[in-house]
C-alpha cells in the first residue's frame, strides 16, 4: 500500500504517550507518568502528526478528499518503538556458541578460544555486501512488523578498515530501502583483531587516525562505540576514540559495565558521550557518575536473558533521579532478537519497571538514545506519524504481561503501512 496523503485514526482507547511537543526525554520518577488521552483521534498528513486529541473535541473533518479514515475502537495507539543498541549487520548466527552455553561455557570461555566477535569477524570479511544487505534487511523487515521505527546499526565484526566501512556501507544502502529511521555508529573498538594481539596501541592508533576520519568524511557514521570492558578495551582506550571521535563530529555511544566496572562510565561523562549501554554490573559510584550529567542510561534486558547474567539495576538509575532507555542489542552472539515487544515485557518483569517506564523506555527516551527525538519517540504535532496500533486488548499493562503473545494489530512508519491489520482492511 502506497503512502497515504491524509490519514485520520479516530476513537482510539487511548493514544499513549502524548508528551508536550519539545519533551526530549523523561528521567526518575517522570518516566511513570506517561501521558495519555483517552478516546482519542489522530490526523497525519504526509507522513506527519498534523492534530491529535479526545474524540469529545473532535473538529470535524470539512475535506475528505484522498482521506483514509481508521477506526481504532477498543485499541491503543502508541509511538513506533526505537531501538537504539543493535548489530544488525552480521554475516551469520552463531547458535553452536548457543549450544556450548548450554554445556556450560561462558561468553568469555567462547571468545578465549576464538568464537565471540571474532568469530563473527571471520565470517563477515569473507561475505558479499551484497550477501549482507539481503541478511540485514529481512532482519529490519521483521523488526518492522514488530514495531521498530527506528534503529541505530553498528559496525564491529570487520576488525579492519575494509570491512569496517563495507559494513556501514551496507547500513546507508539499508536506509535508502527501507522506511524506518536507521542511525549508524563506527564500533571498529569491539574486539583486538588477531593481528593486532601483539600491539594494541597500533589498532586504536588505526582506529583514530585513519577509520574515524575516513568514516567522518564519508558520512558513513553518525555515532562511535568501544567495548570498554575486562579483556576487550580500557577506559583510557576508550577516551582516546571518544576524543577522535568528537574532533570530528561523531559523539559516543558506548558499551561498558556489561561485565565489570573499570572506569569508562566516568570516562563516558567526562567526554559526554549520548549514552552508556549494558549497565549490568554497576558501582554506586558508577551511579553517582551519572547523576547530573546528560548522558542517557540504555539497558538491554534481552541480552541479560540469553546470556543468564545480571541484569541492569533498573531501579536503581531511576530512583537517582535518571532516565532508562531501552534497546534490543540485536546480534549473532548475545541477543539473536530483535524483538522489543519482548524487551518490554523483559524491562517488566526481570528489571521491574512499571509498564508506563518502559514504554517511555523503548518510545521517548530511546528516541533521545539515537538522537532522533525530534521526529520520533511521542504523539505530537509535527513528529512522523510512525505508530503502532493495538489488537483490542484491556489495558496498556497487557501488552508485557502476556509476553510473547502478538499485540499489534497495525504498524505504520510515516503513514505508511508496513504491516496492516484488520482495521485496515
Amino acid at each position: 500500500m502506497e503512502q497515504m496523503r491524509r490519514l485520520l485514526i479516530k476513537n482510539a482507547k487511548a493514544l499513549v504517550g502524548t508528551f508536550p511537543v519539545g519533551a526530549q526525554r523523561a528521567a526518575g520518577a517522570a518516566m511513570a507518568q506517561l501521558p495519555m488521552i483517552e478516546d482519542g483521534w489522530l490526523l497525519a498528513e504526509d507522513g506527519r502528526i498534523s492534530g491529535l486529541g479526545s474524540m469529545s473535541n473532535f473538529p470535524g473533518i470539512t475535506d475528505w478528499s484522498d482521506l483514509t479514515v481508521i477506526d481504532a475502537t477498543g485499541r491503543y495507539v502508541l509511538p513506533g518503538w526505537c531501538d537504539p543498541h543493535t548489530h544488525t549487520v552480521f554475516a551469520a548466527p552463531r547458535e553452536e556458541e548457543f549450544v556450548d552455553k548450554i554445556k556450560g561455557l561462558s561468553y568469555q570461555d567462547i571468545a578465549a578460544r576464538g568464537g565471540g566477535i571474532l568469530n563473527s569477524a571471520m565470517k563477515l570479511r569473507a561475505m558479499s555486501e551484497d550477501d549482507l544487505f539481503a541478511q540485514a534487511k529481512s532482519r529490519l523487515e521483521e523488526m518492522m512488523r514488530q514495531g521498530t521505527v527506528a534503529v541505530e546499526i553498528k559496525s564491529g565484526y570487520g576488525l579492519t578498515l575494509e570491512s569496517e566501512l563495507k559494513m556501514l556501507r551496507v547500513a546507508h544502502r539499508l536506509k535508502e530501502a527501507l522506511p524506518l529511521q536507521i542511525k549508524t555508529t563506527l564500533l571498529a573498538a569491539h574486539a583486538l583483531p588477531p593481528e593486532f594481539k601483539e600491539d594494541r596501541a597500533a589498532y586504536i592508533d588505526l582506529i583514530c587516525n585513519e577509520m574515524i576520519p575516513q568514516v567522518a568524511g564519508e558520512k558513513l557514521a553518525d555515532f562511535v562505540d568501544v567495548f570498554c570492558e575486562t579483556n576487550y578495551f580500557t577506559a583510557l582506550e576508550m577516551e582516546r576514540v571518544l576524543e577522535a571521535g568528537a574532533k570530528h563530529g561523531l559523539p559516543g555511544k558506548v558499551h561498558v559495565n556489561q561485565f565489570t566496572s573499570i572506569g569508562a562510565i566516568q570516562a563516558a561523562v567526562k567526554h559526554k558521550a549520548l549514552s552508556v549501554d549494558h549497565l549490568e554490573v554497576m558501582e554506586e559510584t558508577d551511579l553517582d557518575a551519572l547523576v547530573g550529567s546528560n548522558v542517557m542510561p540504555t539497558l538491554l534486558p534481552s541480552c541479560s536473558f540469553f546470556l543468564r547474567i545480571p541484569y541492569a539495576p533498573a531501579r536503581q538509575v531511576i530512583d537517582r533521579g535518571l532516565p532508562v532507555a531501552l534497546a534490543s542489542d540485536h546480534n549473532p552472539g548475545s541477543t539473536p532478537s530483535g524483538n522489543l515487544n519482548l524487551v518490554l515485557s523483559l524491562a517488566c518483569i526481570q528489571l521491574r519497571l512499571l509498564p508506563e517506564e518502559a514504554i517511555t523506555a523503548l518510545t521517548l527516551n530511546a528516541a533521545a538514545a539515537m538522537l532522533v527525538e525530534d521526529d520520533l519517540g511521542s504523539l505530537a504535532i509535527g513528529k512522523r506519524a510512525s505508530l503502532l496500533i493495538t489488537r483490542e486488548i484491556p489495558s496498556l499493562a497487557y501488552l508485557p504481561y502476556a509476553f510473547g503473545a502478538d499485540h499489534l494489530d497495525t504498524v505504520l512508519i510515516d503513514g505508511k503501512p508496513v504491516r496492516s491489520g484488520e482495521v485496515l482492511r
